[in-house]
């Protein structure tokens, strides 16, 4: 099992080396901001691609925070609809296995019908050089991704955009965060979805069901170490770690988890 962690994009190899990661996620260009994607290493996507490859080192993009295809607001939901395009063309240009896009949400008093609609409607038209992985939400009665029940339904309608080969990427905060007990809780996703193709393993500051979307270092948090394991393992997907912190934090997470799971 790889075991990596999210890295500063400038030169995700160095990144990984320090924390002694064997697989990275890194944004393409500014997380917040609806600008279009930026390869910030050296020499440019290709160079990148090439040190990856050299490096034996698989790289994940996580799409920016701002993306809401679910959205049944015109303003919000085509510019993320071509924001996304744009990304998945990015990843696909420096080798990515991935992009990891949240599953977004509709505005309150809207019928979540039109959210798991619009994602139909967005997988239809994208076209997908590289796996698109959807992510489950902590929080938010209007999200598209909150729980395995709400996540059954969207697959519903990815399927039916013909999205099988859409992915799933399994946040254990935002599990625990939504209400969701980690016991099993790897198996109840392959129900929904038939798949998991990546972990983001986080522990929560926050109890559960919360609704918080708040990171903790692993064995810090709320949730047990015997449960949060459980979910890895179960798995059986690439881990990667969103904890506080960088090079010390984040590779000593990744020591963790690797001293535990044998």
């Amino acid at each position: 099992m790889r075991i990596g962690s999210h890295v500063a994009q400038e030169d995700p190899l160095a990144g990984a080396q320090a924390r002694g990661a064997d697989v990275v996620q890194i944004f393409l260009g500014e997380p917040q901001a609806w600008k279009d994607p930026e390869v910030r290493y050296p020499g440019g996507a290709q160079a990148l691609r090439e040190a990856a490859a050299a490096a034996d080192l698989p790289i994940v993009v996580h799409a920016p925070y701002r993306i809401n295809v679910a959205s049944t607001n015109n303003r919000i939901r085509i510019p993320s609809r071509t924001l996304l395009q744009k990304q998945v063309n990015a990843a696909a240009e420096i080798g990515a296995i991935g992009i990891v896009v949240h599953g977004g949400h509709v505005q309150a008093g809207d019928d979540p019908e039109v959210g798991f609609d619009n994602w139909r409607k967005c997988i239809e038209r994208l076209e997908r050089p590289v796996p698109v992985l959807i992510e489950n939400t902590a929080g938010g009665d209007n999200a598209m991704a909150r729980g395995v029940d709400r996540i059954a339904r969207l697959w519903e309608a990815v399927r039916a955009g013909g999205g099988d080969d859409v992915g799933f990427c399994l946040d254990t905060c935002h599990a625990w965060a939504s209400g969701e007990p980690l016991v099993g809780l790897a198996d109840r996703v392959r129900a929904a979805t038939g798949r998991i193709d990546l972990v983001h393993v986080n522990d929560s500051r926050d109890a559960f069901d919360s609704g918080a979307d708040r990171h903790a270092n692993l064995g810090q948090g709320h949730i047990t170490a015997d449960d949060l394991l459980a979910v890895v393992r179960d798995a059986g997907a690439p881990a990667v770690v969103e904890t506080p912190g960088a090079e010390v934090e984040q590779g000593a997470d990744i020591a963790w988890l690797r001293e535990r799971l044998g």
